[in-house]
């Protein structure tokens, strides 16, 4: 069975004051706070990613904060060490109550598995298990960068698709991705094998530092489980006016 479609927001905010603000300004149109239940949230609070930054600022207290709002939290911190010390970490991470979490594919199949071990055990009180992911290829790595800095001489969607392979292997998920190779994982990996895609841009919108980007319809074409999308919502003027249209458009 295919995996039902969300939008990811990524709040790649500074502190809990900025995210909250901005959570805040999302939930209410007119000075009128947003029922849980209106149709363009869905199920609950929209989907949420908390990144590096934030997480570094704010610590665990941010996605205690975040969960006690209603939220689902995506954890984006890319582990990427020796099996045991991820093994250690995710058993930690797991116990904060996340329900997705990432690592680094480039880590191997014996860490993404150790990475699986300590997460199931840091969650073992939880009902709901958290999805584990693994990054791929970043979406600003290209080409030129893949085989002139990081010495891969295989094409980008061979070396992608080897990755969400071992991931598979070792027991996750699914991977993040950009929404190119959404629909060769699929094939590769299974319908079920999640692909979670950053680099979502509105047609109008500039790409900033990402090089592999797609929009929402887009990235639905081609078969992406999740999308994950920052600047197009966080900067828009309207936030849910943007948060509509992505949901409208992948969904």
């Amino acid at each position: 069975m295919a995996n039902q479609r969300d939008v990811i927001i990524a709040c790649d905010f500074k502190s809990a004051d900025e995210t909250i603000k901005f959570l805040d300004r999302l939930t209410r149109i007119r000075g009128e706070v947003i029922s849980c239940d209106d149709n363009r949230f869905g199920e609950g609070r929209p989907y949420v990613k908390i990144g590096m930054e934030l997480f570094y600022a704010e610590g665990p207290e941010m996605i205690k904060l975040l969960k006690e709002r209603g939220h689902k939290v995506f954890l984006d911190l890319k582990l990427h060490d020796i099996p045991n010390t991820v093994k250690k970490s995710m058993q930690v991470l797991g116990a904060y109550g996340v329900d997705m979490v990432n690592v680094h594919a480039a880590g191997g199949i014996g860490m993404m598995r150790a990475a699986k071990e300590g997460l199931m055990l840091g969650a073992a009180r939880f009902a709901d298990k958290p999805k584990l992911i693994a990054v791929t290829q970043l979406t600003s790595t290209d080409e030129e960068t893949l085989h002139n800095e990081l010495l891969i001489n295989k094409p980008m969607d061979e070396v992608v698709k080897q990755y969400a392979m071992n991931a598979k292997a070792a027991g996750l998920d699914g991977v993040v991705c950009s929404a190119f190779e959404a629909a060769e994982i699929h094939a590769a990996c299974g319908a079920d094998f999640l692909t979670v895609t950053p680099g979502i841009r509105f047609a109008e919108n500039s790409t900033d530092d990402q090089k592999r980007v797609m929009t929402p319809a887009q990235a639905k074409i081609e078969g992406a489980d999740f999308i994950v999308v920052g600047r197009p919502i966080t900067a828009a003027d309207r936030p849910i006016d943007a948060y509509t249209r992505c949901k409208e458009e992948f969904l």
